[in-house]
């Protein structure tokens, strides 16, 4: 189908100006003042920014975790994805102790089979190189498309791994264009705290975040800074959540070390303050890393504003409050860690970012698409408006007054992070490779029209057909 939108102010990584656009086999063809072309569908974007598709490089749909599984499977955690403008994302991928990773890949595609409402691409969480995966085998993926590795430091006893196992595989992402991705929190000593907590009686989701100290997020960050410089590795720290994690990767970064960060969006919003609610409310927002002080807002938006931290991605791992979360009810080592956010990432940091002055309009596209496209392979396809590439396409209308609540969201969850926040901003139409996903309040597509996408290796980029490489 032919699209042409009109007069939308196009906002890029680098761009702010007014044209039309045209789009035609699942691309943007041609973009223009005034484009005199006939198409099935016009769009007046007269007022509106358009926006590349959003990307986000951080969620768990339909996992298995902690005695459970996550509330929201492909379809459901799509859906809420595309309502909130995103129209690809990269889940992981978790290996079962003792699987192949072609076992573990198999699984996840067929989770995703005839459900997928947008793009998506896959990381590999490497939980087993010893009853499991080899590293003859790991080596493979990326010519599969799966172009990064995540290891776990924390989670003692299910999927944290050892330091033999992280250097082993920063070393083969070294060799095959992979780029590494790490949990940072010293899983050792949580566990340690955790014990001696529950020993005292403490059992209230409060204690999540009090053993789970930003000391130890700072520890296993600079350890795996220095871990992957000696392996000649690029690394990713996945949500940041302080200033003892912020200030090692900015150390880094000043000495042109491959390492990046990201954050995700309740990090700016939620604090000790949530997790301390009565009658086991707090239990909404344990998720690790855990809450902060709110302190910490401040050192985040600075990190994003300069590039310290690169991405803002959502960590989307939604269970319900009532009949998941309260598996934990007497014991906060047993409440299943993730929280929901796919559907209001650029609610939230449009109105708290972008319209507060915290970050331009163009630093908040580069936060959630275009960054998040380049570091994961997924750049110039993803992560931008330009002539070649996808016709992902967000009409936003800057005006538009939004009261987010879970009554009206799109994820399978029973609470909203920011419940009763109101912003001004949202998606009115949603377009992935050119096919109309939302308009309004209504989903237009039907599940299946999402694709896998096979990333390219680092540093890399996935170059459209139409562009010469």
């Amino acid at each position: 189908m032919s699209v042409l939108i009109k007069g939308g102010r196009i906002i890029t990584a680098a761009d702010d100006y007014v044209a039309d656009i045209y789009v035609e086999d699942e691309t943007v063809s041609l973009i223009g003042e005034s484009l005199d072309m006939s198409a099935d569908k016009v769009i007046d974007a007269s007022g509106k920014y358009v926006l590349p598709g959003l990307v986000d490089p951080h969620t768990h749909l339909d996992m298995p975790f902690g005695g459970t599984v996550t509330i929201d499977d492909v379809e459901s955690g799509q859906t809420a994805a595309a309502f909130g403008g995103t129209t690809c994302h990269v889940d992981f991928i978790i290996q079962p102790q003792g699987s192949s990773f072609a076992d573990a890949i198999a699984d996840w595609r067929s989770k995703a089979n005839g459900k997928q409402v947008i793009d998506m691409g896959y990381h590999m969480a490497v939980t087993d190189l010893h009853e499991g995966g080899s590293l003859e085998e790991l080596a493979t993926l990326p010519d599969e498309g799966i172009t990064s590795y995540k290891l776990f430091m924390a989670y003692k006893g299910a999927l944290m791994v050892d330091d033999e196992t992280l250097f082993r595989t920063m070393e083969v992402a070294s060799e095959t264009g992979a780029l590494v991705m790490v949990h940072a929190e010293n899983g050792d000593v949580i566990d340690v705290l955790v014990r001696q907590a529950l020993e005292a009686g403490n059992t209230e989701p409060l204690y999540h975040a009090l053993t789970r100290p930003p000391e130890a997020e700072g520890e296993a960050t600079n350890s795996a800074i220095q871990l992957a410089r000696l392996a000649e590795a690029p690394l990713y720290v996945v949500h940041v959540t302080c200033r003892e994690a912020v200030e090692p990767i900015a150390r880094a970064r000043d000495l042109g070390w491959d390492v990046w960060g990201e954050t995700c969006t309740q990090y700016f919003f939620n604090s000790l303050d949530d997790i301390a609610k009565p009658n086991f409310e707090g239990a909404k927002y344990v998720y690790s890393p855990p809450v902060r002080d709110k302190s910490n807002w401040d050192v985040l938006w600075n990190a994003v504003r300069s590039d310290t931290l690169s991405a803002i991605s959502t960590d989307h791992c939604a269970f319900l409050w009532d009949g998941q979360k309260s598996l934990g009810k007497d014991d906060f080592s047993k409440i299943p860690n993730g929280g929901p956010g796919l559907e209001n990432r650029l609610h939230m940091i449009h109105e708290f970012g972008a319209r507060a002055g915290r970050i331009s309009l163009n630093r908040m596209v580069e936060l959630l698409a275009t960054s998040p496209a380049k570091l994961f392979g997924l750049y110039p396809k993803k992560g931008t408006v330009a002539v070649g590439s996808d016709a992902d396409l967000v009409v936003f209308d800057p005006e538009k007054k939004l009261t987010i609540t879970a009554s009206s969201q799109h994820s399978k969850t029973d609470y909203n992070l920011y419940e009763g926040t109101e912003v001004t901003g949202s998606p009115e139409v949603v377009l992935m490779r050119g096919n109309v996903l939302v308009e309004g309040d209504e989903l237009v597509a039907s599940p299946g029209i999402g694709r896998y996408v096979a990333r390219a290796k680092f540093g890399q980029e996935l170059r459209p057909a139409s562009i010469p490489a």
